[in-house]
């Protein structure tokens, strides 16, 4: 039985570093894998490939990987991070709609237009956004 005098404060850190490096280790893990299965630039054969030596020499594998596609994998994150930020921008461009007075009348013209509302609407409105 382990008592507490026996656990000293160096037994405490060391067991706090292997629990922290057990952490990054799957983290490193699962970003290895995010990176094969995202990658464009490798066929199918080259993903099973890379998963295949990744799962049997997992420590190998991992370290090669990122030494061999490590550059990659920072050109994969920024791409995927603009790709996001965009349809990011792009639907709140289109919930927002446009705030302009000019998109406005424009609507206000397509809805004329349509017969959605009368003429005498339509002029009141453009007054309304022109005043």
């Amino acid at each position: 039985m382990v008592t507490v005098l026996e656990y000293s404060p160096g037994d405490v850190f060391l067991s706090m570093l292997w629990f922290f490096l057990f952490f990054i280790w799957i983290w490193l893990l699962i970003s290895v894998f995010g990176d094969i299965f995202r990658s464009d630039d490798l066929g199918g054969w080259g993903k099973a490939l890379w998963t295949v030596f990744v799962i049997l020499l997992p420590y190998l594998g991992v370290f090669v990987y990122l030494i061999a596609r490590g550059h990659k994998m920072g050109e994969h994150a920024v791409r995927d991070a603009s790709r996001q930020e965009q349809q990011m921008r792009s639907y709140v461009q289109s919930v927002a709609g446009s705030s302009s007075t000019a998109g406005e009348i424009q609507h206000l013209a397509e809805l004329r237009d349509a017969g959605t509302i009368t003429d005498a609407e339509f002029q009141q409105a453009k007054a309304k956004l022109l005043a």
